[in-house]
């Protein structure tokens, strides 16, 4: 990794300049320079979001050159083993974008009307934010404001430690101005920026967690009249990581905590988020029987909010037999890569029926098909008598009909008494905050 104060930063005029020259002068053609800023983000992201994790991605293509490197860079993820689905409202009608929709096509990967797309975009593990480049100036108009807003409100909702997709923009963050970024605020927050050619102005205002180079062919003469410092590409390469962006460092823990355990835990949950931890949102489950015998096992947060922490399950399974017999429960996070962990204790209810349902229609199809044949902790003839139902779910409803919830099926909820929160350090002189329920608030002790 490259640190970023060694890095040249491009203006929107001198960015429409190199991309004259390397059209003209040095003899690329626009297919050419699309199809090396697919490969580049593609590879962006394969580095840092392997495809067995992050594996449904949507790509949302503009109108003009942008649009194309996000087609390009479809094609090549289909290839790196990723399941995508495009989103590309206004298909230029020229041969240079014709070809690359119908490449895709012959792949057979799924395009999709801004109408069809589906309302909860978090189905998806990554968005490519490939709308507008450089060149673009103004307001979006339709349908492109709506879906730089749905961007803007993943962010907001990944800021509330809702799960949601990663945002990977391609050279510029939709919606900002390229060269004085976003400044209001309000706007869309990637996790990943690959800046093409050279970054332009506005990265200097990218706060997310990886902020990659792509374009591996620039010439020595434009590298010369504009004075350009670029990091250099190692090996085969065709990106290069700008940093380090060193988000956490577990040698030093910021001393000052928030007052609210809630806030603080948000905190944490965006920093493993931003910094791609691996399934940030799995949490060990811990309940007793009336007796205090205790069980654990991971679950995966589906929501948090003041009111406590959520989660989904089947009725009928050993924890909720527990939860009927001692409500009381504790959840415990462990984020490996950051060396820092979250304990949680309290009392365990059932969510209501509306937000159950809400939780299920969230699920892709494939995946509401489990809970309606699952049924947990009892003993089945084997995993083929599983399998054979839900072929029989699947003829059932395959005319698109929606799958109903299953009344065995449906969420729990942790209504918070006390947090811990604790940082490791390599001098094992760890950091460790508790945070108690009283009448008078949240007390803290450190």
């Amino acid at each position: 990794m490259e640190g970023p104060e060694a890095i040249s930063y491009l203006t929107q005029k001198q960015a429409a300049e190199i991309e004259e020259l390397l059209v003209g002068r040095h003899g690329f053609s626009q297919d050419q320079l699309m199809e090396l800023a697919g490969l580049s983000v593609a590879s962006a992201i394969a580095e840092v979001y392997k495809s067995s994790e992050h594996t449904r991605v949507l790509v949302i293509c503009g109108p003009g050159n942008n649009g194309g490197n996000g087609l390009a860079a479809a094609r090549h993820l289909h290839h790196f083993g990723y399941k995508l689905q495009v989103c590309y409202p206004n298909c230029a009608r020229n041969p240079l974008y014709i070809g690359r929709v119908t490449q895709l096509e012959s792949l057979s990967v799924p395009f999709l009307s801004v109408q069809s797309l589906p309302p909860e975009l978090p189905n998806f593990d990554i968005i490519i934010d490939a709308i507008f480049g450089f060149s673009f100036q103004g307001n979006p108009g339709p349908p492109y404001d709506g879906l730089v807003e749905n961007l803007v409100s993943l962010s907001e909702q990944d800021q509330n430690c809702l799960k949601t997709p990663v945002i990977v923009s391609v050279d510029v963050p939709s919606g900002w101005h390229v060269e004085d970024g976003e400044i209001s605020g309000k706007g869309m927050k990637p996790h990943m920026l690959v800046s093409l050619v050279a970054p332009k102005l506005c990265a200097k205002r990218f706060s997310g967690a990886h902020h990659f180079l792509g374009g591996r062919f620039i010439p020595p003469t434009i590298m010369h009249d504009y004075e350009l410092q670029l990091p250099p590409y190692r090996g085969t390469s065709m990106c290069v990581q700008i940093g380090p962006r060193d988000i956490v460092s577990s040698k030093c823990c910021d001393k000052t905590v928030e007052h609210d355990p809630f806030v603080q835990f948000q905190k944490w949950y965006a920093d493993a988020v931003t910094t791609g931890v691996k399934l940030p949102d799995s949490m060990a489950l811990s309940t007793s029987t009336r007796d205090g015998k205790p069980s654990s096992r991971m679950v995966s947060l589906k929501k948090v909010h003041q009111g406590g922490f959520v989660w989904c399950s089947n009725y009928g399974s050993r924890k909720a037999h527990e939860i009927t017999e001692n409500p009381h429960g504790s959840l415990l996070f462990y984020w490996i890569t950051l060396n820092r962990q979250v304990r949680v204790e309290g009392v365990v209810q059932k969510v209501s029926d509306e937000e159950s349902e809400q939780f299920f229609i969230s699920r892709p199809r494939e995946i509401q098909i489990v809970p309606a044949v699952s049924q947990q902790s009892t003993v089945i003839p084997g995993r083929e008598y599983i399998h054979q139902q839900c072929k029989t779910i699947e003829e059932i409803y395959s005319n698109g009909n929606r799958i109903p919830r299953p009344k065995s099926w449906g969420g729990y909820r942790l209504i918070p008494e006390s947090f811990e929160f604790w940082q490791g350090d390599e001098s094992s002189v760890h950091m460790r905050v508790r945070y108690f329920a009283s009448e008078k608030g949240w007390r803290i002790v450190q």
